[in-house]
């Protein structure tokens, strides 16, 4: 029998020790690339080495190479932690390791998805029917929402995508805010329909899409179009005006995709939902798990109205595949991935264990401490650039690129807390993104104190 126990158990108290250490970790890695290089390198292994001692050498050599993102206080992109239940699951995902491309492939995979799903849609207060996608994040979230979008306006059009390609195709138009994600280029690119065919919209001061830019687009074709929404701009957190989006979109005859990586998790709690009204109206949704919901990477979930239009742009047929008779659910039908991890546990076990009220909890109280965060640095000189509509908090130092970029590395290198620097509106800034589960009023106070002794010694 083989000895699961040592290498198990070994990872085990590793686990605990980095999870119970993480209050007071020091928010960043500690090592460079030569020094985990020569931790972790060497010659390829011609023997074989005890399993436990492998674990053993494999924690020491990464311990000062990890970015602690599941701590309290990091807050350099929208990250999010890792739920205790959330982590347990996770463990048993690789213990299990179910493949959930088919419901044959493992029946418990599959059927654990499908109630994920419906709780899905319900927590987001979508059209029932409306079907889900677990894939890695964000980017192939939208890749697949886009897929589907593709294949529907091309549809309508007279063209069949999936079987004719794209050459002698309708030209797409794909109408998204001047600041939409990185990930809706790069889609567009893997889909084949190039950036070129972006109409940008003007955005507001906050980034927030132009209703009256986006109908002036409309009326200029009325060929195949996808307008691109996004609830959650990655720097000020600005929603766009997704209800007059959909209406005069779905007038024109257009598609509307909803790139919600982080925002769409706020339409869970009952004094944030408002701001997104019209969500419901959507054709598809992309957003994360791994996020607000705080499950373990990877974990992005794409949600689609159009059950057919989703299938069509996804499903897969061969003859040496088992698909089930009965109708039960295929996960290939609704992912760009053939075998996969079953990522459904995680999701499952994060929302049992959290429940409605929990998740809407830490929405919330996330929120609310970026408002600490963002009062506490405006009420020491900082200039704060946003409106704090969620959980972004975007600051400035002194009106000077380069003492706000002093600031972001002293900070970096200080260790009390992690922000990531940016640039918005041609200008450097300081991006703070607030979506850990455990940060609290003392996380904020220690980090902002933090920040201000980075400012006077810069």
């Amino acid at each position: 029998m083989p000895d699961w126990k040592g290498p198990l158990g070994e990872a085990f108290e590793r686990a605990t020790t980095y999870l119970d250490g993480m209050p007071e970790r020091p928010v960043g890695p500690r090592a460079t690339a030569a020094e985990l290089h020569h931790a972790l390198g060497g010659a390829l292994p011609q023997q074989p080495t005890d399993p436990q001692e492998v674990i053993v050498q494999l924690a020491h050599g990464v311990e000062d190479g990890l970015l602690p993102s599941g701590s309290g206080r990091f807050f350099g992109f929208v990250f999010g932690g890792a739920t205790p239940a959330a982590v347990a699951a996770d463990w048993l995902t690789a213990v299990w390791d179910q493949n959930a491309g088919l419901y044959a492939a493992s029946p418990a995979a599959a059927v654990v998805e499908e109630i994920a799903a419906s709780w899905l849609v319900e927590l987001f207060g979508l059209p029932s029917g409306t079907t889900v996608g677990f894939v890695t994040g964000a980017q192939m979230a939208n890749f697949t929402g886009l897929a589907a979008a593709r294949h529907d306006v091309l549809r309508r059009a007279g063209w069949d995508v999936e079987r004719d390609g794209l050459i002698g195709a309708p030209k797409v138009r794909v109408l998204a805010g001047a600041e939409r994600h990185d990930t809706v280029d790069r889609a567009l690119r893997f889909l084949g329909l190039g950036t070129s065919c972006i109409v940008p919209i003007e955005v507001d001061g906050q980034g927030r899409m132009r209703a009256d830019a986006l109908a002036a687009a409309l009326t200029e074709s009325d060929g195949p179009t996808i307008v691109c929404a996004q609830v959650g701009n990655v720097n000020t957190g600005a929603i766009d005006p997704i209800r007059e989006i959909c209406e005069m979109a779905h007038a024109a005859g257009a598609w509307v995709h909803v790139d919600a990586a982080f925002g769409l998790w706020a339409a869970v709690s009952p004094s944030l939902k408002p701001q997104l009204k019209g969500i419901d109206q959507a054709d598809s949704w992309a957003t994360d798990a791994h996020k607000w919901l705080n499950v373990p990477y990877d974990s992005g979930l794409v949600l689609c109205a159009h059950p057919d239009a989703h299938r069509a742009a996804m499903s897969v047929r061969a003859s040496y595949l088992i698909h089930d008779e009965q109708g039960e659910r295929d996960a290939l039908e609704f992912n760009p991935e053939f075998s996969r991890r079953a990522r459904g546990f995680a999701v499952y076990a994060a929302i049992r264990a959290l429940g409605r009220e929990g998740i809407a909890e830490i929405v919330e109280r996330c929120c609310a401490m970026a408002h600490r965060f963002a009062d506490t640095l405006a009420a020491n000189g900082v200039t704060v650039l946003n409106d704090v509509v969620l959980n972004q908090v975007l600051v400035r130092f002194g009106d000077d690129d380069e003492l706000t970029r002093a600031v972001v590395r002293a900070v970096q290198q200080e260790g009390t807390c992690w922000m990531s620097g940016t640039t918005w509106q041609g200008k450097a800034a300081m991006r703070i993104s607030v979506s850990n589960w455990t940060t609290d009023e003392d996380d904020i106070d220690r980090s902002a104190a933090a920040v201000l002794r980075c400012l006077d010694g810069a």
